[in-house]
């Protein structure tokens, strides 16, 4: 698959706040909004807005002016921020939308099991893997205000907007648990996958749409018998917290979220992006494996009219994305995927960032290419 053109992220070194990564090495997440690109990394608590900086002699799209914004100062994390910034209870963020004046964002919700490392003794590898542990900051489905100031767009905790109020919220839970999660372990499709890691096709929320008042969660695992799922649910306030969401009931047997599988050939959700009225959907392997990574379109996929199995025939692949191979291998896994108009101008393209970039992906010490497709 030939790329149409490519974008190339520039980062602060200053910002470089994990132990692990570099912002650059860890993208989990991305989001067009105007003039600037919101991305997520997998191992902070903190999300990342460049503006864009104009389009070069080689037609490459430029983002830079980087500005990093603490979960924490519009959000009551579950686990709040360490004294040291780099001991920190990841988010893990995996989906971010941009939907009536909010920007939305769900962490992955999954456990997590250490890799093996070959400078190890064997008596230590197997500790290793024998330890599943879990980040409380990964249990976040939160929404933040996000509008237009002084020719960009910014994040407030609270803010009027035409006479209405907007305020930061989150739903209901704490470092242990969530309402969405309650539901989840009592699921007689999901129950028995919440104790297992996200990477060993346990429960792992990746990907997030928004379509009036229901969001659209894509679960990179479990793929039950090759099918992947997505859950839809529509948050609201509390009625006397307005920083708190529920979920109401809008499933069968008053489920708080309605079920989609889909047939995907066995591979789980990565991203979601909304285009007119179809679902596209960023699909890649859920266990720790490289490729094949697909884009489908579920046609009218926004306007399910109750739960839903998808058969293939109901969907198209849309393109095929690259993935690490030969020199990469193990690297450049698609992670974020948004609706791109580079300088306002629509014409049907998507922008992919990469976890574990490659090194002929990187620019400088901080700087990364994004992939550009024409759908």
């Amino acid at each position: 698959m030939t790329r149409t053109g490519f974008a190339v992220l520039g980062f602060k070194s200053t910002f470089n706040l994990s132990k692990k990564k570099k912002l650059r090495d860890g993208l989990s997440g991305v989001l067009q909004i105007g003039n600037t690109l919101w991305v997520a990394n997998d191992e902070t608590i903190t999300l990342e807005r460049l503006s864009y900086q104009g389009r070069d002699a080689d037609g490459v799209y430029r983002y830079g002016d980087h500005l990093q914004f603490a979960l924490s100062d519009y959000l009551q994390l579950p686990v709040p921020p360490a004294a040291d910034p780099k001991e920190i209870d990841e988010a893990d963020v995996e989906g971010l939308v941009y939907h009536n004046d909010y920007l939305w964002l769900i962490g992955s919700h999954s456990l997590k099991r250490k890799k093996p490392d070959p400078e190890k003794s064997v008596q230590e590898n197997l500790t290793r893997l024998e330890k599943v542990t879990s980040d409380g900051n990964r249990l976040l489905l939160a929404r933040i205000p996000l509008l237009q100031e002084n020719g960009s767009y910014t994040l407030k905790r609270t803010a009027m907007l035409n006479g209405k109020r907007l305020a930061a919220a989150q739903l209901r839970g704490d470092d242990k648990s969530n309402d969405l999660m309650d539901a989840v372990r009592r699921d007689q499709h999901l129950q028995d996958f919440v104790a297992i890691p996200g990477k060993d096709n346990g429960v792992d929320f990746e990907g997030l749409a928004a379509v009036g008042n229901r969001l659209f969660i894509g679960l990179r695992g479990p793929v039950l018998r090759g099918w992947c799922m997505i859950l839809e649910v529509e948050p609201e306030e509390e009625s006397d917290h307005s920083s708190i969401l529920r979920l109401k009931k809008i499933g069968p047997d008053d489920l708080p979220y309605r079920k989609h599988f889909l047939q995907l050939g066995g591979l789980g959700i990565r991203d979601l992006c909304v285009q007119g009225s179809d679902l596209l959907i960023l699909a890649g392997p859920t266990m720790d494996l490289d490729g094949p990574v697909t884009i489908f379109r579920w046609p009218k996929g926004t306007e399910p009219k109750g739960e839903s199995m998808v058969f293939e025939e109901g969907l198209t692949a849309a393109l095929d994305v690259p993935y690490g191979q030969g020199n990469n291998k193990g690297k450049d896994h698609a992670e974020g995927m948004t609706l791109f108009s580079p300088e306002g101008k629509a014409n049907g393209s998507v922008l992919i960032v990469y976890d574990s970039a490659g090194q002929d992906r990187k620019q400088g010490e901080n700087g990364v290419e994004a992939d550009i497709f024409s759908l």
